[in-house]
């Protein structure tokens, strides 16, 4: 029987506040300039409203604070490597960003801000009015009115995109974020165990239906968010369809279980995919045919791990990937991978998408770089003798991509978990 560990240990809310506030001090130190000088800007203005806050502003401010009203962070980039940050608004970002003004009174907000621009000159203005990534479009079209509007024009015509700085800033992690990023995929590991155990699942009883809310209910009981809605599958055989209808969701001996789910802990997604068996009387592990099928979907694992390189867009990953995995006679492989980590789905490379296994302009066309997360999301398909069937096997775990390879940030499901 699959091992089912204890919970590893979770933080409580002060201590959650102290790391988030820790990692974010030191990635405004090395990754805050890399993602400037990425973009070829020597400002970035980030503004957003109270109750409709910019994505990337989310990932840039404590856990400990309120953003009242107007939201203005400001980056400079000094030309000697470091990058100075200003806060000009009422949100308390501790000892984050120097604070020239902390009340809430627009009109002074406004007149600081032009008369930092006065001060430094910039002459590349980046704003948040990417067109590729969601996550870098947060500038609404409200404020960028008002930015029109508020603001000299020699300023306002030298606007450009923030795209490529988001992109990095939100792509490329810290040896500190990767640590706890490990910590957090650990976590994750362990609610899923949970949920494919007996003290979940009783076969003959339990539904399929129920194993969502045995999620969501474990996550909300350590304290955590969703990702996205968990969801979980049965994966049947015909035979046992018809033995038992097409509509029958009781999980039953015999059964695989597939899940796909993830949670928010310390700012950081987990995205997993992962499946269990459901044992018939008399057997002690799956049958061989479906312990194969896992095998051909580790090595897909391993093609896919070695074929990262920094440099590479997500479609020529993809190509290279998919390549070599049919050199090698790997059954049916099908890859949908993507960046992952203070966002879900973004705003690394897309490599893949279950529809589209060639090209994807744009999201694809981004380029890798060390030290950033993906969710290495595949699926293999190939006959199940004992089934007398084909049978499609998916999985998915997230990994980190740094100068020593690409590797999963808390190992991969190599058997099945047996119930």
């Amino acid at each position: 029987m699959r091992n089912h560990p204890a919970v590893p240990h979770v933080l409580p809310m002060r201590q959650r506040a102290a790391v988030i506030h820790r990692l974010l001090k030191r990635r405004l130190a090395e990754v805050m300039p890399l993602a400037m000088r990425d973009a070829g800007i020597d400002m970035w203005l980030i503004l957003c409203q109270e109750d409709n806050l910019d994505p990337v502003y989310t990932t840039l401010i404590p856990m400990d604070t309120w953003c009242p009203i107007l939201q203005m962070l400001v980056f400079v980039d000094r030309g000697d490597g470091a990058v100075e940050g200003f806060n000009i608004s009422g949100a308390n970002t501790h000892d984050l960003y120097q604070r020239p003004y902390t009340g809430q009174h627009e009109p002074e907000q406004w007149a600081l801000l032009r008369k930092l621009l006065e001060e430094r000159n910039p002459q590349r203005i980046g704003v948040n009015i990417g067109s590729i990534q969601w996550a870098a479009g947060g500038l609404t079209y409200n404020l960028h009115r008002q930015l029109a509007e508020r603001l000299p024009a020699q300023y306002v015509e030298r606007f450009v995109s923030a795209e490529d700085a988001a992109i990095r800033w939100l792509t490329t992690f810290t040896d500190d974020d990767i640590a706890m990023y490990e910590h957090v995929c650990q976590v994750a590991h362990h609610v899923i165990a949970h949920c494919y155990s007996r003290q979940t699942i009783i076969p003959g009883e339990t539904s399929i239906d129920d194993l969502p809310w045995a999620y969501w209910q474990r996550c909300a009981d350590l304290g955590f968010t969703m990702a996205f809605k968990p969801y979980f599958r049965l994966i049947r055989s015909q035979a046992k369809q018809q033995q038992y209808g097409a509509g029958d969701q009781i999980i039953r001996p015999g059964d695989l279980i597939h899940c796909d789910v993830g949670l928010q802990y310390l700012r950081f997604n987990s995205d997993h995919q992962q499946v269990a068996y459901v044992l018939q009387p008399g057997e002690t592990d799956a049958p061989e045919g479906l312990r194969r099928l896992m095998a051909e979907a580790n090595r897909l694992q391993d093609v896919y791990m070695a074929e990262f390189a920094a440099g590479l867009t997500g479609n020529e990953l993809l190509h290279n990937m998919l390549s070599r995995a049919r050199r090698e006679v790997i059954p049916n492989p099908r890859i949908y991978s993507h960046s992952t980590g203070l966002f879900l789905h973004e705003p690394g490379p897309l490599i893949g998408l279950p529809w589209e296994q060639e090209n994807n302009p744009g999201r694809g066309d981004v380029r890798a770089v060390h030290s950033s997360c993906f969710t290495m999301e595949l699926s293999v398909a190939d006959q199940v003798p004992e089934w007398g069937e084909t049978v499609t096997l998916s999985l998915e775990e997230d990994v980190v991509f740094t100068q020593q390879g690409c590797r999963p940030l808390d190992g991969r499901q190599a058997e099945f978990y047996l119930i």
